[in-house]
């Protein structure tokens, strides 16, 4: 056998690593113990210290009598024995003011054991206490302030009073731990000037306007590389600077806004399973996965951060801090609401939208008209561009909540998002082959006979993928239609329950004028009701002219639709809306005029089969009237809409004639169609209209007084003739209070306007046929030798 080998064990280097990390706890641990009993010790000594300060000023020094002469040495011993306590009140003073810096001093001042213990220490102590020079308390500066003198007997008698001066000093109340211990005082601030306060500003805004673009340009560079900065940029939003604060935290709001709309994907991001989370998966899917995670956690922190700051301007808090004053949040929380608009259009498809739909719909029923408006603003128009309707219905379903807890007294303008929503159909019980769009195929003896092989192979995996994306966008249109027809039940539920419980409302124009557009696609089984319903507000007086037009509007919609098939004598909304047509003028009720040029289409023109002749003429009649007393696009839309009356009813002509027809004597007055004998009028009216100083209304009214030709020299030119009386209306509005069609002048007109300028010298006179140029009364075949004939007479 050899020789043995050492067989001692040497420690591993995990277990020599573990004692060296115990060792160094240890010495940290005692290190620690030691400076905590330091520190108690120091509190504890300097807590002596103020007790014993404090108790020698707290005791009064008794009287003494004057003592008998005695030897210097005698009164040098007496002097050494005497207590603190009898020291004057100065001698105190200094000693608190130098145990403030004597740390050391520890003993107790205060105790009466017997100073002969350490006489000599004492001796010194007190000798170089008296070294040092007492102070005095000085009496503060006056100055006499001199007043108005008072005249008595003796004469004028001078008036003054003091004024004390006190010469105050500027030291810092309070000091930290660290300069009491090191004996340093902070320096005082220098006193900056009101310029210079405006230039250190300017200059702190610039360094944050370049520090926020330079961070928003490297996230939009690489958003996957540089997600990180987003945090760096959301922490700008806790600005501490109180003369940039406010300024820095907005442009922090509208960049975050900007980028987060930049660099969303266009799906939204779901959470990861736990199997998820344990797979292995790739360097680029791991990547794309912490990308998005980040992003989703900063959106939501950003949008917390929106929400606080609406939440603090609406509870009024009162901020610990001076960043940002009381006022300055209004400001605040008003770009917050236009950045949560901004983002609740961009972004419907993202995480969090049903998050800002619950904080924008209480806001549009704010008390500031502008953050109202801000928020129905972008409500209206994610109800426009939403053509699946899934965010409408998030919408739609948190407006009819907010209705209904607020008792229904809430702003018209919420009710009025509502018809904004796009839509036109509704799901109907049918099967997906009858939904679905038919597409017709080649048949099998077809393909034989007019392809090839080859021909008929590619033909069938052709129609094979043409099949499926049919079938794609049949199951999408159904569930199109699914979520507006629970859109659509939400909104007529919110209705139905205004017009039940709500009818004195100031919803209740809102309600009705949703309605009127939405009625085409009401249930047919709620048809008697509703009907009922409008005719008893009309006749309850309560409602205003346009509300009870909304009414008419309502009920006509109803049964021009599904209505249709229904025996129903709409007779008394005909005698409502022709009793309410002469309430229109050319004033502020001008604009309700298209509801009316609306309900004639649907009453006279859509159910000319089920109307008489009767109730055609008064209507004629009544319209021709209104059109002499409103306004020129008014006048228009009348006259086109008679056009249409002449057109469909051929018997109207008879209104050219002066001749009576039958017997009765007309009745302007009579508010009932039927019996106001119509036909034994004629139509003066066209007559003044054809004077009309608005060319279209000329033309119209010279067009009805010849029986509405479609030929010949009395036709109207097709841009007028294609055009609805709707139309017509809009396009020759007057809102901007402008003629329409502007004026031009013409060639020969600046012809004319020269020769006369060469042929007249005076001023006077040349302004005069300016003037009279400029008017559009004036045309080509104006005859001017009376105008100059005329004025030579004058003169």
């Amino acid at each position: 056998m050899g020789p043995r080998k050492n067989t001692k064990r040497v420690p591993s280097f995990h277990k020599l690593l573990k004692t060296s990390n115990i060792k160094l706890a240890n010495k940290l641990k005692n290190r620690q113990y030691k400076q905590q009993s330091v520190a108690r010790k120091f509190k504890k000594e300097q807590k002596q210290l103020r007790q014993a300060v404090r108790d020698v000023s707290a005791k009064v020094p008794t009287p003494m009598d004057q003592p008998k002469r005695k030897r210097p040495e005698e009164e040098e011993i007496e002097d050494d024995a005497l207590p603190l306590d009898m020291l004057e009140e100065d001698d105190l003073d200094y000693m608190q003011s130098i145990g403030q810096k004597a740390y050391f001093l520890t003993r107790d001042l205060s105790s009466s054991e017997p100073i002969h213990a350490k006489k000599q220490k004492k001796k010194n102590l007190v000798a170089s206490y008296e070294k040092v020079p007492r102070k005095l308390q000085a009496e503060p500066e006056k100055e006499l302030i001199h007043l108005l003198p008072i005249k008595d007997k003796r004469g004028l008698i001078p008036q003054s009073i003091e004024k004390s001066i006190i010469k105050e000093e500027s030291e810092e109340e309070e000091m930290s731990e660290e300069d009491e211990q090191h004996g340093e005082v902070a320096p005082s601030l220098p006193v900056l000037t009101t310029e210079e306060l405006q230039l250190q500003r300017r200059k702190t805004l610039h360094e944050r306007k370049t520090h926020i673009a330079m961070l928003a340009s490297s996230i939009l560079s690489e958003p996957d590389k540089n997600i990180k900065r987003l945090k760096e940029l959301r922490a700008m939003l806790m600005e501490t600077d109180p003369n940039v604060a406010v300024t820095v935290r907005k442009l922090v709001m509208i960049s975050l806004m900007e980028l987060f709309k930049d660099i969303t994907p266009s799906y939204r991001i779901r959470p990861l399973t736990e199997s998820e989370e344990t797979a292995k998966v790739k360097k680029e899917t791991r990547h794309l996965r912490e990308f998005e995670e980040g992003l989703v956690s900063q959106y939501k922190y950003y949008l917390e951060n929106l929400e606080q700051t609406i939440k603090d301007w609406k509870q009024m808090k009162l901020k610990k801090s001076d960043v940002v004053s009381l006022k300055a949040y209004k400001g605040l929380a008003e770009v917050a609401i236009k950045c949560l608009c901004e983002l609740l259009v961009a972004l419907p498809h993202f995480n969090f939208h049903n998050n800002i739909t619950v904080m924008i719909v209480p806001l549009m029923n704010d008390a500031s008209k502008q953050i109202s408006e801000m928020c129905c603003e972008a409500v209206k128009k994610l109800f426009k561009q939403d053509k699946v309707g899934e965010s409408s219905l998030t919408m739609v379903k948190v407006i009819s909540g907010l209705v209904k807890s607020r008792n229904y007294e809430i702003k018209s303008e919420v009710l009025n998002t509502f018809l904004s929503l796009r839509i036109k159909e509704v799901e109907v019980k049918k099967d997906s082959e009858d939904i679905a769009p038919k597409k017709k195929f080649m048949t099998f003896k077809e393909k034989r006979q007019s392809l090839s092989r080859k021909q008929r192979k590619w033909k069938k995996a052709e129609e094979k993928l043409e099949k499926e994306l049919l079938e794609t966008e049949a199951s999408e249109s159904k569930e199109k239609l699914k979520l507006h027809t629970e859109v659509l039940n939400i909104v007529f539920l919110t209705y139905f329950r205004i017009l039940k419980k709500a009818q004195k409302s100031v919803l209740l124009p809102a309600v009705l004028e949703g309605l009127a557009k939405f009625a085409h696609v009401i249930n047919i089984e709620f048809f008697d009701d509703l009907l009922e319903v409008l005719h008893s507000l009309i006749d309850s007086g309560d409602l205003s002219y346009r509300e009870c037009l909304h009414c008419v509007q309502t009920a006509f919609c109803v049964l021009s639709g599904q209505g249709d098939v229904l025996n129903i004598d709409p007779m008394k909304f005909y005698n409502h809306l022709y009793k309410m047509l002469f309430k229109l003028h050319a004033g502020h009720t001008n604009k309700d005029v298209l509801i009316v040029l609306q309900c004639l289409d649907a009453m006279l023109t859509k159910r000319r089969k089920q109307v008489s002749l009767q109730r055609v003429l008064a209507f004629f009649k009544r319209l021709s009237t209104l059109a002499l007393h409103v306004l020129p696009d008014s006048s228009i839309g009348i006259l086109a809409s008679n056009r249409i009356l002449m057109s469909t009813f051929p018997k109207m002509d008879i209104l050219l004639d002066n001749e009576s027809q039958g017997s009765g004597l007309y009745l302007p007055e009579l508010d009932e169609p039927e019996y106001c004998n119509a036909q034994n009028t004629a139509l003066w009216e066209l007559h003044y209209l054809k004077r009309h100083y608005h060319p279209v209304v000329q033309r119209f009214a010279t067009h009805l007084s010849v029986g509405a030709p479609s030929e010949g020299s009395g036709a109207l030119r097709p841009e007028l003739c294609r055009k609805h009386a709707t139309e017509l209306f809009e396009e020759y509005s007057m809102n901007e209070m402008t003629f329409n069609p502007p004026i031009t002048s013409s060639v020969t007109t600046s012809r004319k306007t020269s020769a006369m300028q060469h042929m007249f010298h005076d001023s006077a006179l040349q302004q005069q046929i300016n003037q009279l140029l400029e008017s559009p009364c004036i045309t080509d075949d104006f005859n001017f030798a009376e105008i100059f004939h005329t004025e030579s007479t004058c003169s």
